[in-house]
């Protein structure tokens, strides 16, 4: 059986690299005598694995020493709660930048503890822009502000062409979810009060979640909660505060070893651009046969929205793309249509592979 050419938004495709290691290593990590899944988290050999992560991905994001790195059970969604609980007094404000989809969502988690404060939304445009950044409007007593670096649904990014990757928001510390696009290029931390998202795109498997903190931060009193909801215990305790998710960490350290392998993140970025302008250029010249809808000034490097002219033509789409080895290409049920996510480990042959097929499926029914 051969591997597909994987697209899937999350849980997305793996390193094959890193999958063989894993295979090899199953049944008995160096020589423990036992799957790294069956041993302590407070054991030797775990610890091993747990700190050469940190080490691994601190070099790979060239985190500063002033932030502390968290591995955490969950996905983003959790992380959207808790942050309005470590960072926010009581019926404080805190800003949020709407473009899309987890954007709405991460309003919802955070709306039964702060006042939010919607500053700018690209709602009304279906959210295929970002609104620019002389249009927000921010409020004075902030506990911070929150943007969705990458939305993985609607297909925007931040990028340098909008005007800079990390807008400059005042004296409030920017938070980000990063989810589905970090490490696909260098990053200044330094800009952010906090950087979090799962680890199911470009960090490793479903399960765990990376959240990078300017360890000031973690001063702030915030509002009573329990110790298991707190970001400064789980720091103290160094992720260890329960038993963590031990396999997801031990897989998501073999991606980011395989990442620094490979030429680290200004090495992915040149891939991403390759990636991403590649396909948006066969939808941009397919004659209306497809279409992408996001202004080309944001379009995401990560994750590609695209519709058939014919949507009728969608369910043959799929089906002959998947007989040709191309999966997880199907829409999200928000938006419908295509959608292909082209994640650090999928290859550029990927995607010649899947601009292959759009081309020769455009030609056979348009």
């Amino acid at each position: 059986m051969s591997r597909a050419h994987n697209f899937s938004a999350g849980p997305a495709a793996l390193p094959e690299p890193v999958l063989r290691r894993a295979q090899q290593e199953l049944l008995e990590w160096g020589d423990a005598r036992a799957s790294i899944v069956e041993l302590s988290h407070r054991g030797p050999e775990f610890m091993q694995v747990a700190s050469e992560a940190e080490s691994d991905l601190r070099n790979l994001l060239s985190v500063p020493d002033d932030y502390g790195v968290l591995f955490l059970a969950g996905g983003a969604t959790t992380h959207q709660a808790l942050m309005a609980l470590n960072f926010a007094a009581p019926g404080q404000c805190a800003d949020y930048v709407l473009t899309g989809h987890w954007g709405k969502t991460a309003i919802r988690q955070a709306g039964a503890y702060v006042r939010v404060n919607i500053s700018a939304s690209g709602e009304d445009d279906g959210f295929r822009s970002i609104p620019p950044r002389e249009s927000w409007r921010l409020s004075r007593d902030a506990a911070y502000v929150h943007i969705t670096a990458n939305e993985t649904i609607h297909g925007v990014e931040f990028r340098p062409a909008w005007g800079e990757p990390a807008p400059d928001v005042g004296e409030a510390p920017l938070f980000a979810d990063f989810s589905s696009s970090i490490a696909s290029e260098p990053l200044d931390i330094s800009r952010y009060g906090l950087v979090y998202g799962g680890a199911q795109k470009n960090l490793g498997p479903v399960g765990v979640s990376i959240v990078i903190v300017r360890r000031d931060l973690l001063e702030r009193a915030g509002q009573p909660r329990a110790d298991i909801f707190s970001y400064a215990s789980h720091l103290k305790s160094d992720s260890m505060l329960n038993t963590p998710p031990t396999w997801n960490w031990y897989l998501a350290g073999l991606v980011f070893k395989w990442m620094i392998e490979e030429g680290g993140v200004r090495e992915f970025a040149r891939r991403s651009e390759q990636k991403a302008a590649l396909l948006y250029s066969t939808i941009d010249g397919s004659a209306g046969f497809y279409r992408n809808d996001v202004d080309p000034a944001v379009r995401s490097r990560m994750n590609v929205p695209f519709f058939l002219a014919d949507a009728g033509l969608d369910a043959a789409f799929l089906a002959e793309a998947r007989e040709g080895g191309l999966i997880g290409l199907k829409g999200h049920r928000v938006l419908g249509g295509m959608r292909a996510s082209l994640y650090n480990a999928l290859p550029l042959e990927g995607v010649r592979a899947l601009t292959d097929f759009m081309q020769d499926f455009g030609r056979r029914h348009g």
